[in-house]
């Protein structure tokens, strides 16, 4: 899929939190400026949380309530310790697991253990702006609720 403005990333986001539901896992790749945190702003925007989306790059993680809670999480600063997958179980990301969807940005290879099931978003950013989106789904019902988008 090609999406060539933030108001169209938004939108993307707001189709994919309608397939979305508590326990999922989501991760987000792409490079810097490649549109992750637009695209979690509509996810959290079709999931009706309360208060403004940004990029938890430094506070590494947050909590949006509303009717399905969205915990966002950005793993790019993590790393010092030789094991990366040891800070992200120092977040605790799976307490809120089952009530919540769980986003993470840059999270390929950190947290596909919190759940055997998961969504791989990859983020592409072409010369011109434009980004194409590619929906990896891992396990589960991924595939058929894709379908449905």
């Amino acid at each position: 899929m090609k999406l060539t403005t933030v108001e169209q990333t938004h939108a993307f986001g707001r189709r994919l939190a309608a397939v979305l539901r508590p326990g999922d896992l989501v991760l987000l790749t792409g490079p810097l400026g490649a549109g992750k945190t637009a695209l979690v702003q509509g996810i959290g925007a079709g999931l009706g949380v309360q208060g403004p989306i940004t990029s938890p790059t430094f506070v590494i993680a947050r909590l949006h309530r509303g009717p399905v809670p969205l915990v966002h999480a950005d793993a790019y600063r993590l790393g010092d310790r030789p094991d990366p997958r040891a800070e992200i179980d120092d977040l605790d990301l799976d307490a809120s697991a089952d009530e919540a969807v769980t986003v993470v940005e840059w999270g390929a290879g950190l947290v596909e253990q919190l759940n055997d099931e998961y969504l791989l978003v990859r983020i592409e950013r072409l010369d011109d702006d434009t980004r194409v989106i590619e929906l990896v789904p891992h396990g589960g019902d991924w595939a058929l609720r894709l379908e449905k988008m």
